[in-house]
């Protein structure tokens, strides 16, 4: 529906979610800086996690091909992906010196047949070496789009040509290589297809042509076929004799890695059908496996997790599975501008993102479950590092690239987080001024700055969240809000000192799961802490809620003098006995953000998210559950 305002001469559109097209400006936000809580989490994990590690060590297993099982050659292509996005936001000069560093080393070890790992001979083309190798191309890639040095992308080319002579040459396909179906192989497909953007050259859209039949044979593991038929993510293969084996086709981050590949392929040369395959297997994990924080897997594969999410289960929410899932919806997001990936990256970024790295920044955990402890993970392949303290960087420094976006004629507000951003748009330059109180309250200013007055659209991410009142003012003019989820586009001539202000009507909610409970306030998840020692954090108990779902909490801002974010009081009858009139009315129980639950990792600490509830027979039937 369009209104047209005669005084400002002001369209205003709601566009539903999945009706609003997007193509991504990629260097359209030429500097962008977030600040508050999520900003200053971006600035920790850059000082103590991309800039102390030792890039050298890194590059070290290059030099001897000794390997033919593990995966040394991961970590120095995650951790220098992380590094350049980190660079590219925060424009830090040592860190430029510390990725020409880095890159210069690793291109040294490359061989003169254009091999780059550290695998054996006669072992390549097994276990990770091809997985490895889709690091160390995607590292020098973006290596290469950082600087323009030349040596990056023949070095990369020369990897490439490599590998598909290897194939060839053994006669070996590639689907049928390394673990879980030969997805971790065939991910390749996604810097295959970033180099043929690059080079123009035929020959490797050919190979990502190939990789992509190869995944589709009979008894390899169809994601396109099985992503249309609807079959779940947790579905795709019989459960596994052996875990870590090529039987297991239920591994998340393979899976995901691979379903990027074909979005790319799929922009390349416009096959809808990997575009629907890759939204259908989004959905099918957003629907069956994202747990209330934003994560997903156990043991690192699909489980059917969102409706299993409230039993405790080994080693969920690998920090891996929560970076590729951040960068899988971004990466939609960007390609059709349906803002319930920005809905779903949001969520993610608050609660499973955050909850990863501990409290001063100096680790990044493999796995954060909904509750218990968190903890450093093991030290991996005879090396200083694992997965995700390689890998999470990456996600912490996606949030800048996600934040605000330029499509076309219009500038998209994704997050609403602090941030101050340069943009250009249509030869015009735009100053953004945010600032946020969320999850605190509702309350947003925009400040619109174009340089010279012009008529673009602004488009505004109404969250899911967002409660009934929402509103929006562009200067005094009221915009009328109609829906929950999509964007709400101001189609107007801007100018210097216009002001955009909105009302989220954020709202503290119980969300149930089974026969448990959780507290959410907009995107934001809360988990009792025993640090607060206020009773048995595994106690049952009923949250006293409105009728609405809405809670009476009471939310407090403790960042600046606590280590938590966030705490709340939140209204509970605990336990099982109610002929103590003591026990039978409502305590206020303390709860903080689910990020800082557990953040000092203390092996005595414990938290929870999904609060058990107590069963009263006599208002509802125990047999409806």
């Amino acid at each position: 529906m369009r209104f047209i305002n005669l005084v400002i001469c002001v369209a205003v559109l709601f566009i539903p979610a999945a009706a609003h097209s997007a193509n991504i400006q990629q260097n359209a936000v030429k500097q962008i800086h977030i600040g508050g809580y999520i900003g200053d989490r971006i600035d920790l994990c850059i000082e103590k996690r991309v800039m102390t590690e030792d890039e050298d060590a890194l590059v070290e297993p290059f030099r001897h091909l000794t390997e033919g099982r593990k995966w040394q050659s991961e970590f120095l292509g995650k951790w220098m992906l992380g590094a350049v996005a980190s660079y590219n936001y925060s424009r830090n000069p040592e860190l430029l010196e510390k990725i020409r560093k880095a890159a210069g080393a690793f291109m040294e070890t490359q061989a003169e047949d254009g091999y780059i790992g550290n695998y054996k001979p006669e072992d390549r083309l097994t276990n990770w070496d091809i997985w490895g190798r889709k690091y160390s191309a995607l590292a020098l890639l973006s290596y290469w789009k950082l600087t323009g040095d030349s040596r990056a992308l023949d070095s990369v080319r020369r990897l490439i040509d490599h590998l598909t002579g290897e194939l060839s040459g053994r006669g070996v396909d590639i689907a049928e290589t390394g673990n879980y179906f030969g997805m971790a192989s065939c991910s390749v497909l996604e810097p295959v297809v970033y180099l043929y953007n690059a080079t123009g050259e035929k020959r490797y859209l050919d190979f990502a042509l190939d990789i992509v039949r190869s995944i589709e044979k009979e008894g390899h593991s169809q994601l396109v076929a099985k992503a249309l038929a609807g079959i779940p993510v947790s579905r795709r293969s019989p459960y596994p004799e052996k875990w870590w084996s090529y039987d297991n086709g239920m591994k998340a981050y393979e899976m995901m890695s691979c379903y990027e590949g074909m979005v790319e392929l799929g922009k390349v040369t416009g096959d809808d059908v990997l575009i629907k395959a890759a939204k259908m297997a989004a959905q099918s994990i957003m629907s069956e496996e994202i747990n209330i924080a934003g994560s997903g897997a156990a043991f690192e594969c699909w489980y059917e997790g969102r409706k299993n999410q409230t039993l405790p289960a080994y080693h969920t929410m690998e920090t891996c599975v929560t970076f590729t899932w951040m960068q899988f919806c971004a990466r939609l997001l960007g390609l059709t501008g349906d803002t319930v990936y920005a809905d779903a990256f949001e969520r993610t970024m608050y609660n499973a993102l955050m909850a990863s790295m501990k409290g001063d920044g100096s680790q990044i955990s493999k796995y954060s479950p909904l509750e218990g402890r968190r903890t450093e993970g093991e030290h991996q392949c005879g090396m200083d590092i694992n997965c995700c303290n390689a890998n999470g960087p990456r996600a912490f420094a996606l949030i800048p690239s996600v934040a605000c976006q330029v499509n076309a004629n219009a500038v998209n507000v994704n997050l609403y987080v602090d941030l101050d951003a340069d943009i250009s748009l249509n030869g015009n330059d735009i100053a953004l001024s945010m600032r946020s109180g969320c999850p605190v309250d509702g309350k947003v200013v925009l400040n619109v700055g174009p340089k010279k007055s012009a008529r673009f659209a602004l488009n505004l991410r109404i969250p899911q969240w967002a409660g009934p009142k929402c509103s929006v003012k562009v200067n005094d003019e009221i915009i009328p809000v109609l829906h929950r989820s999509g964007y709400l586009t101001v189609d107007r001539i801007w100018k210097k000192g216009d002001v955009v202000t909105m009302d989220l009507d954020i709202q503290t909610r119980v969300e149930s799961s089974g026969f448990c409970e959780a507290v959410v306030r907009g995107p934001v998840v809360f988990a009792r802490d025993s640090r607060f020692n206020d009773g048995d954090i595994d106690e049952c108990g009923v949250i006293q809620k409105e009728a609405d779902g809405t809670v009476r909490a009471s939310l407090t801002y403790t960042y600046d003098c606590s280590p938590m974010w966030l705490t709340m009081e939140v209204p509970m009858v605990l336990g099982t006995d109610l002929e103590d009139n003591s026990n039978s009315s409502a305590k206020m129980v303390r709860f903080c953000d689910f990020a800082s639950s557990g953040n000092d990792w203390a092996p005595s600490g414990r938290y929870r998210v999904w609060i058990p509830r107590t069963l009263n027979m006599m208002r509802e039937p125990y047999h409806k559950y």
